[in-house]
């Protein structure tokens, strides 16, 4: 049997400040052939993305993917367009739901490779105050002066 191995190809960090991940799920993505190649070098960015549901299924909008080197002039040349996600009609329909009963946000976490395929990890998301994310990052620090003290007395 195969192992399934993930490559993480893009990492949303600015998500996690601003918002508080609810819950995970994964996601295909319909993309054309010099995308995945671009994709695949990295040349990706997920900051500023979001993602709604529109006919039955999740489009991310937003996503910067730049325009692979290589290829001729066939290309589609915008780099944010929208993007269809692969999900089963009845998780989109859950999903969609909560998003639209609780006011969250969905939110593409990370882009990895899981396999062949290009996956995405989406988040159901709740928005920060700012005082969160303050606290957050005060309890990161203090985290890292304690790993600092025992690292120095061992």
């Amino acid at each position: 049997m195969k192992e399934n191995t993930e490559k993480v190809l893009s990492n949303n960090r600015s998500a996690y400040h601003d918002y508080s991940v609810l819950e995970k799920f994964e996601a295909g993505i319909v993309l054309t052939g010099d995308e995945v190649k671009s994709v695949k070098n990295g040349n990706l960015n997920l900051k500023d993305s979001f993602i709604f549901a529109e006919n039955n299924s999740l489009v991310i909008k937003n996503m910067h993917i730049s325009r692979y080197e290589k290829v001729d002039g066939f290309a589609i040349n915008d780099t944010r367009r929208d993007r269809k996600l692969l999900m089963h009609k009845l998780e989109v329909l859950k999903i969609s739901q909560k998003v639209e009963r609780k006011g969250l946000t969905l939110i593409p976490l990370k882009l990895y490779l899981k396999g062949a395929l290009i996956k995405v990890e989406l988040g159901l998301c709740q928005g920060k105050h700012t005082y969160d994310k303050k606290k957050d990052l005060m309890e990161k620090d203090n985290k890292r002066f304690v790993e600092r003290q025992l690292k120095n007395n061992v």
